[in-house]
């Protein structure tokens, strides 16, 4: 089969998408029974696929501006997807859009629908999710998402045949380990983008109401600003302890890691996930978790989480104390983790991608 995917999200450091393009285009690379192309929409010219993807994709020269290209996707089916990438039977679209086709079948993926639900489970920038995404879909693409009540709330909102939606979940992997950007005391890590749907300003309340028990526990928070970093960093400003919070911004994989298995507990107190990372790699990591039951969250972490309500920094800070001081309670939240993460891998997600793409290529 002769496979074409935007690479866009490759172009920029990667977030979840992006690590889902780079390892599906890994995996597919080295099947004998595809033939894989990855083109951009942007004008980058040539010598843009990063050399992790590896030799089994075939590159495409970036040709065209990418605000120019949306526009005339709004109004007309032109540029085709055979005009960017070259004759293929799927075009697969990883990040919420996938372009027109004259003649391939296509897929679209989409990892939450947050962008049809209002503030705070939106974020900024992801509007125009909407309108691709329903574009997408009426010109009869087959969608792919990673959990089953991201599948439902598609079929539910969108004008699409139930069985043309279709979960595949994501695989996860840790980079090893590098130099720790800030080693010492013990700490509560949150990762993520600073947006209002990670509510990382209730884990900051929360974290004022434990650090007063414990004396040195610090909270560290990796990830880039979002449209709440002007409340977080209030919140911080404002908290007795913040002298032991600490922002670093977004970090690298390697860095990413060795926060993760450093970290005494991982706290992920999301209002809206259509998958969720961070739970699968602290598991991966061997660190325990402390989430919240809502959305996509407990299909992918199970029982190997402690769940507390959404936006409740007093109930967060008691499973807080509990983690820390229960050992016993961390190590089975440990263990049971370790094994829920050994079944989220690229090579089941490429597997099950690969007779997805063989099954909506065939209905052509």
């Amino acid at each position: 089969m002769k496979l074409a995917v935007d690479a866009t999200a490759l172009l920029v450091p990667r977030t979840g998408v992006g690590m889902f393009t780079a390892e599906l285009l890994k995996e597919l690379g080295r099947r004998p029974d595809f033939v894989v192309s990855a083109f951009v929409i942007g004008h980058v010219g040539q010598h843009w696929l990063p050399s992790d993807i590896g030799g089994g994709v075939r590159e495409m020269p970036g040709r065209l501006p990418s605000g120019l290209v949306r526009r005339l996707w709004k109004c007309f089916a032109t540029p085709s997807a055979e005009w960017l990438a070259g004759k293929s039977d799927l075009v697969h679209g990883p990040n919420y859009i996938v372009p027109p086709t004259r003649h391939a079948a296509s897929v679209v993926s989409v990892h939450d629908v947050g962008f049809e639900h209002d503030p705070p489970m939106s974020i900024p920038g992801a509007l125009g999710h909407r309108q691709s995404v329903r574009a997408a879909i009426k010109r009869g693409a087959w969608v792919q998402t990673g959990s089953e009540f991201v599948a439902n709330e598609i079929r539910e909102i969108y004008d699409v045949a139930p069985d043309r939606v279709v979960t595949i979940p994501y695989g996860v992997r840790l980079a090893p380990p590098g130099p720790h950007p800030s080693p010492g005391a013990p700490y509560v890590l949150a990762l993520g983008s600073a947006d209002r749907r990670k509510d990382l300003t209730t884990l900051v309340a929360s974290f004022n109401q434990v650090a007063a028990e414990h004396s040195g526990l610090r909270l560290i928070h990796a990830g880039p600003d979002g449209d709440a970093t002007e409340e977080l960093n209030q919140s911080i400003a404002n908290s007795p302890y913040r002298n032991r919070i600490q922002r670093l911004g977004w970090v690298d994989d390697e860095t990413r890691s060795s926060l993760l298995h450093g970290a005494a507990v991982v706290v992920y107190p999301s209002l809206y996930e259509g998958f969720g990372f961070v739970p699968l790699e602290a598991m991966l990591a061997n660190a325990p978790v402390i989430t919240t039951p809502v959305a996509s969250i407990p299909e992918v972490a199970g029982d190997a989480a402690l769940y507390v309500a959404p936006g409740n920094a007093e109930e967060l800070a008691d499973a807080l104390k509990r983690v820390l001081c229960d050992t016993a309670l961390a190590v089975d939240l440990v263990i049971r983790g370790q094994d829920r993460a050994a079944g989220y891998t690229w090579a089941q997600t490429g597997e099950m991608m690969a007779d997805f793409f063989h099954l909506a290529a065939s209905s052509r």
